[in-house]
């Protein structure tokens, strides 16, 4: 299954994760859009939504500028300075975004066709151990769809 989402180009600014993907393609090239997530979650006014200006560009680096101009524009929410979308991986097409509190560490989960967080609430001791549950959740998942 391939991921609309292009998680690996993901960019965060402003407190955001832009993440780009393929919307179409018109005479052979592909033309891209972009979702946000927002650090604050559900609290963020521009978490989850889709291409806000409706704006698309024929390079994943302009739809970058594109959503970057636009969360300028916007006045959105300012970075926190918590890099929380620096511990973020891809494993099989879906993005993991992993937080720590007080050396208890969680995750958001992010399947490849949806900007919806589906992770359980679940605490861990270690980055290490948080990645592992996912992994193993992941595959097995993998195992029981073919």
């Amino acid at each position: 299954m391939n991921s609309p989402f292009i998680y690996s180009q993901s960019v965060g600014y402003r407190g955001h994760l832009i993440i780009p993907f393929q919307y179409s393609r018109v005479m052979g090239h592909a033309i891209y859009s972009y979702g946000l997530l927002s650090e604050l979650g559900n609290h963020g006014t521009l978490h989850g939504q889709i291409n806000p200006p409706k704006l698309h560009s024929s390079s994943i680096g302009g739809i970058i500028e594109i959503a970057s101009e636009h969360l300028d524009q916007a006045g959105a929410e300012p970075d926190s300075g918590l890099d929380t979308f620096g511990r973020r991986y891809i494993y099989r097409n879906n993005l993991i975004v992993v937080a720590e509190n007080r050396n208890k560490y969680f995750y958001d989960h992010y399947p490849p066709l949806e900007l919806r967080n589906i992770a359980a609430p679940r605490l861990f001791s270690s980055e290490h151990e948080c990645l592992s549950w996912i992994k193993i959740g992941l595959d097995r998942r993998s195992r029981h769809l073919h």
